[in-house]
């Protein structure tokens, strides 16, 4: 898998993360570095560790299904776009309260919820010629970058940017598994 293709899925796997990153900036009464660097350090490791358990658990039955691969990489990339673009368009107005920091309890279910699509992102690439350790960092350090900037974003331009960002990130995802079953089919 190319370097290029690899960055444009840990952008895509990193729309969750932007997306309530965005929120908690327009949440936050002030923006601290341990705020900030806490959401971007937990989402950037979450995001990261979550492929390589994915790659790890699609490494132990590939042997089984690599006449399919394919078709698992594309529907698992078109079930987690699809996913993301449904939250995004169904999702209801922010009402909630501003709040004075994060605790580490809710990092830990924030860092949780926004990589879980990541963990299935990471059984497709154990079907691919992936080499998991410096796509994992990518995608990890992607994650962390975007999280700082949609807390910024958010905290000084408002929400408005999630719901694009979470929707473009589904059509990145169901695009890439396209183009995998596309290319395995020996369409181009």
């Amino acid at each position: 898998m190319s370097l290029v293709t690899l960055l444009i899925i840990a952008v895509g796997v990193s729309a969750d993360a932007f997306a309530v990153a965005v929120a908690k900036g327009l949440h936050l009464r002030r923006l601290t570095v341990r705020d900030v660097g806490g959401l971007a350090a937990g989402f950037g490791l979450f995001q990261a560790l979550m492929p390589l358990a994915g790659w790890l658990l699609g490494r132990s039955f590939a042997d089984y299904i690599t006449e399919i691969d394919h078709w698992i990489a594309f529907g698992l990339l078109l079930l987690i776009g699809a996913k993301m673009i449904h939250e995004a368009l169904s999702s209801h107005d922010d009402d909630a309260e501003d709040f004075d920091g994060i605790g580490v309890r809710e990092l830990l279910v924030l860092s949780v919820a926004t990589s879980i699509d990541a963990l299935a992102v990471g059984i497709s690439f154990a079907f691919l010629d992936v080499s998991i350790l410096p796509a994992v960092t990518l995608i990890g350090v992607i994650t962390a970058v975007v999280t700082v900037i949609g807390v910024v974003i958010g905290r000084r331009a408002g929400g408005r940017f999630g719901r694009p960002a979470e929707i473009a990130g589904g059509v990145i995802l169901i695009l890439i598994g396209t183009r995998i079953l596309l290319q395995h089919l020996g369409v181009f």
